[in-house]
């Protein structure tokens, strides 16, 4: 029997040049034009509309499936979110469970993720929440109220160049988050996540977050502030969730389109 000639080097370049042609549409859909444009696709990429469609993610369309208060804390909006977050808790976070305990430092991080969310739903109605920034800030902000307030008593080293760091992280992540709130979408009908959240876990921090970590060896239930703040806490729940359930059907807003 008769061997098949094998395709010379000429038929074989021409066969993989059509291949390659076939796959240039797709390809030009996945890789930048440039290397200059690396940045421009990671972009893209963090703030495509599709990240929505995690049922983690607080979405103002899905408000009323509760979990997404809490659970959009698990989402984050790029590398650099998600890492300066991350700094932020080991930095301050570790050490603050290691003096006042998981039980203390917890209901401060869940508190602040809370009150994000909510005050996200409040003031910034039209945007999507990801990030664990709420409760970060919640700690962070309470730990730095307590070294001001503290400051000549408190016996700590190095006490003024992790106060900058922390600063410094916060600004950065907090500017971040502002930016990409305002920053035009590549997608007009979706929005960029709200920064809001940052400013309900300060409020977090610098109220109910200071009176939990000012005296660690008082119980909670004999500090009168701490009954004052649970109290404010309480009445801007109630007030978000009674917000959530009337205002945006009276204020008739244009909600993005749900994922």
């Amino acid at each position: 029997m008769g061997e098949h000639p094998s395709p010379g080097p000429a038929v074989a370049a021409c066969a993989e040049a059509e291949r390659i042609e076939e796959l240039e549409p797709e390809a030009e859909e996945r890789l930048p034009a440039a290397p200059e444009d690396h940045w421009k696709v990671l972009f893209d990429q963090v703030t495509h509309p599709r990240y929505l469609k995690n049922s983690l993610v607080y979405h103002p369309q899905l408000r009323a499936q509760v979990w997404r208060y809490l659970t959009y804390i698990f989402m984050h909006a790029g590398i650099e979110h998600l890492g300066l977050n991350v700094v932020l808790q080991l930095l301050v976070g570790v050490p603050l469970e290691m003096v006042h305990g998981a039980t203390r430092i917890g209901l401060v991080y869940v508190a602040g993720v809370v009150a994000g969310s909510l005050a996200v739903s409040v003031a910034d109605m039209t945007a999507p929440v990801v990030g664990s920034s709420g409760g970060v800030y919640a700690l962070v902000s309470a730990h730095l109220a307590n070294i001001v307030m503290n400051w000549s008593g408190m016996k700590c080293q190095f006490k003024l160049l992790r106060m900058a760091v922390a600063l410094i992280c916060m600004s950065m992540e907090f500017g971040r988050a502002v930016w990409l709130r305002f920053h035009p979408s590549a997608y007009p009908p979706c929005p960029h996540p709200s920064f809001v959240a940052h400013l309900g876990g300060v409020a977090v921090g610098i109220t109910l977050g200071v009176v939990v970590l000012r005296n660690y060896e008082q119980r909670l239930q004999d500090q009168s502030l701490w009954w004052i703040f649970v109290a404010m806490y309480t009445v801007f729940v109630l007030f978000a969730v009674f917000w959530n359930i009337f205002a945006y059907t009276l204020l008739d807003l244009k909600l993005p389109p749900p994922p």
